[in-house]
């Protein structure tokens, strides 16, 4: 699996858009004063899933894992978190963002085979 900082970036970058769609939906899907708390929570609770679950020894995390999980769980968490935020753009009703951003999702998890291969295969359990 390569480490390649602009993927790592990409990758940071797609993490941050969904966590912050998730916020978008707590603010815009709902009335006062559940708006309050989900603006807050739901980001929150995003974060916590993505940042607790990991393959142990993931190179583009520095090792940690909070609670060990196999490779393809981590993948479910990943695309959970990720797509997660373009549904939550959907919901919140913006379409358009929401399509670009799956569109964006699609080709970057397309472009990060490696990883998915790497963390499908098990590979990801045994390094």
């Amino acid at each position: 699996m390569s480490l390649n900082p602009a993927a790592l970036t990409a990758r940071f970058l797609l993490e941050l858009i969904a966590i912050v769609s998730f916020g978008v939906y707590g603010w815009r899907g709902f009335d006062s004063p559940w708006r309050y708390v989900l603006v807050v929570v739901l980001p929150i609770a995003a974060a916590a899933l993505w940042g607790t679950f990991a393959v142990p020894d993931d190179p583009s995390r520095g090792g940690d894992a909070p609670v060990p999980v196999p490779g393809p769980v981590r993948l479910l968490v990943e695309v959970t978190v990720l797509f997660g935020g373009a549904v939550a753009l959907w919901a919140a009703g913006l379409p358009r963002l929401a399509l670009a951003s799956a569109a964006v999702l699609v080709v970057y998890q397309l472009l990060a085979y490696d990883r998915v291969l790497w963390l499908l295969t098990g590979r990801a359990a045994q390094s």
